[in-house]
């Protein structure tokens, strides 16, 4: 039996060696790694413990492969022009190695922040004596000190410290942090170090103490890091890099693949902001975010290379870090049409924004589709094909999870049917129970937002206006869902809350209509609708486009309205998923509702 290979090497390279390969540019940053935001306190914090030989934990890195490319940039402070290709990528421990790289590497001043994120310039020193004192604290004798270097008190009137000289830093025994690792330029301070004191005995004994008990330790100090060797799939970098990551912010595919198609020269952030503008056009498609265009995109790609090579269909993580930048550029174009064909359909369907949108996840297989078929969709038996599909996932509650195999197997299933193949998996496997009607409670579930759209379908009016429902929305005159039988009429009765809360009792109506319902029972409200000037006929005719029967709300009598209206419900959605709902004279549904529903 073969042995597995490891994705990954250990080493123990000294803090020197690691900052020195930083600056010749042979370490770098992945382009999708955030920017360096430490503030003034971490980098003292951290550089006082490095003085004391104390951990500060494991790097981890990645070997730069042909197989993995990833756009590097250098770390904050490193002023080499050149373009250097890197060797190593660092994934976990940027904020640390630029601190460090800044204060015992670069020459200038440290951009940085105070506690309250205010910026500030900052040098960085070491209080030689404080360092020798085991009754000061260590973080207190790293000494930050302003880009003027000098640091003053009551409003700038009284100088606290100054080492706006070498003499300076001589007289209070401060060491600049920046020389630590530059050989050339310490041999100098020291040599004017004892200079300044004329060689004293006892200066240069604090000098050797100093050396020994602490610039020693720094170039001692050795950093695990653990590296990634040039076998590791790319979306194994994606999950070690979200693993070692868990204080910040989770890092997404389209980074990844931000940083992978910048290395050829592509903005994928760019383009992807160009064409989400043009998708922000449909209300409906507002909630398309970047990660879902890139799943769509894999999607279809995957589903062009099914019908070529036979291979399977699929869009989880792993394939779209495959997805190259020839078959973006080829496909992206392609799935803009088919969200904006996908807006077109469902806005036929009465979903008119992403708000009322009952799966934002079912708007993937939908686009691909869409844009697999192209002009075809046109041809009316294969658009209601696609909306009886549509349907069924919604009201089968199907996209509620995780959904990359699902979208792989409608798209397939969709399209093969559409070509004379089998009904779908989707539809096949679709069900809906008759009392799930009573635990649709609020807009947050799909079926019920489904179900407001299936009801504007069907041609909803105001009670109060006798405006069909969706032309209120158009004209964004607050339409909301109300009770039919009002909550506090209900609550003052003692019916039972998952019957008058639940969807079988609600109706999309207008403000104005609901406060006229007020929280009187139906037969005064509507006393007073037709008070306003519309006829018993007409009003019937409005409660019946809810699928309410008016003789039986007329009588106020709650359990007979929503044995009723529930049967109405079922034959819409019923006629919505192209199938007959099972369970309608079942047990459950007797004890439910007092009958067949």
């Amino acid at each position: 039996m073969a042995t597995a290979a490891s994705t990954f090497d250990t080493f123990e390279p000294n803090i020197g060696e690691l900052l020195g390969n930083i600056r010749t540019g042979k370490i770098q940053l992945p382009d999708f790694q955030r920017g360096w935001v430490w503030d003034d306190n971490r980098i003292r914090s951290l550089i006082a413990s490095v003085s004391m030989s104390y951990p500060i934990g494991a790097i981890m890195t990645m070997e730069v492969s042909d197989e993995i490319k990833f756009f590097p940039r250098l770390f904050e402070g490193v002023e080499n022009k050149s373009k250097i290709v890197p060797e190593t990528l660092v994934l976990d421990g940027q904020q640390r190695l630029t601190s460090l790289y800044l204060s015992l590497i670069y020459k200038g001043a440290v951009k940085t922040t105070t506690e309250k994120n205010q910026e500030i310039l900052r040098y960085y020193y070491l209080d030689m004596a404080g360092c020798l004192n085991p009754d000061i604290d260590r973080f207190d004798a790293i000494i930050s000190i302003p880009d003027t270097k000098i640091i003053t008190r009551d409003f700038g009137r009284t100088i606290s410290l100054d080492l706006s000289s070498r003499e300076k830093e001589y007289q209070k025994g401060m060491l600049p942090l920046n020389l630590i690792f530059d050989s050339t330029e310490y041999e100098q301070w020291k040599t004017g170090f004892m200079k300044y004191f004329d060689f004293k005995a006892e200066k240069i004994q604090f000098l050797s103490e100093f050396n020994m008990d602490t610039w020693l330790r720094f170039q001692q100090y050795k950093i695990p890091m653990i590296k990634l060797t040039k076998n590791t799939p790319k979306d194994a970098v994606c999950q070690v890099f979200e693993n070692v990551n868990t204080g910040g912010v989770a890092l997404t595919v389209f980074e990844l693949m931000t940083a992978t198609f910048a290395a050829d020269g592509y903005r994928l952030r760019e383009d992807w902001e160009k064409r989400k503008k043009q998708l922000d056009t449909a209300k409906i498609l507002k909630g398309v975010d970047k990660s879902a265009f890139l799943t769509a995109i894999t999607l279809l790609t995957s589903y062009q290379n099914h019908l070529q090579k036979q291979s399977a269909v699929s869009c989880k993580r792993k394939d779209v870090l495959k997805l190259s930048l020839e078959d973006y550029k080829k496909n992206a174009e392609a799935i803009v049409r088919g969200l904006i064909g996908a807006a077109k359909l469902l806005a036929n369907e009465k979903i008119f924004d992403d708000k009322n949108l009952p799966y934002q996840t079912q708007l993937v297989p939908l686009a691909v589709i869409y844009a697999h078929l192209d002009s075809q969709v046109e041809n009316i038996a294969i658009k209601e094909k696609i909306i009886r599909w549509y349907w069924n996932g919604v009201f089968g509650e199907l996209y509620g999870g995780a959904n990359e195999s699902r979208y792989a197997l409608d798209v397939q299933g969709v399209i093969g049917w559409i070509n004379g193949g089998d009904i779908p998996a989707t539809i096949r496997d679709a069900n809906f129970s008759p009392v799930r009607l009573l635990t649709l409670q609020s807009r947050l579930s799909a079926a019920y937002k489904g179900l407001m759209a299936q009801l504007m379908k069907a041609g909803s009016k105001d009670f109060l206006n006798g405006d069909s429902i969706e032309i209120t929305t158009y004209f964004d005159q607050a339409i909301d869902i109300h009770h039919i039988f009002p909550r506090v009429y209900c609550e003052k009765q003692q019916l039972p809350r998952e019957k008058w809360n639940s969807i079988i009792n609600k109706a999309p109506l207008s403000s104005r209509t609901n406060r006229i319902i007020g929280g009187h029972k139906p037969s005064v409200y509507l006393k007073t609708i037709q008070n306003e000037g519309i006829t018993q006929t007409k009003l019937d005719s409005i409660l019946e486009s809810h699928l309410v029967n008016p003789e039986i709300i007329r009588t106020d009598d709650f359990d007979q309205f929503i044995q009723n209206r529930a049967g109405h419900l079922i034959d819409l959605i019923e006629q919505a998923m192209g199938k007959t709902i099972t369970g309608r004279d079942s047990d459950e549904v007797y004890a439910a509702f007092g009958g067949t529903v």
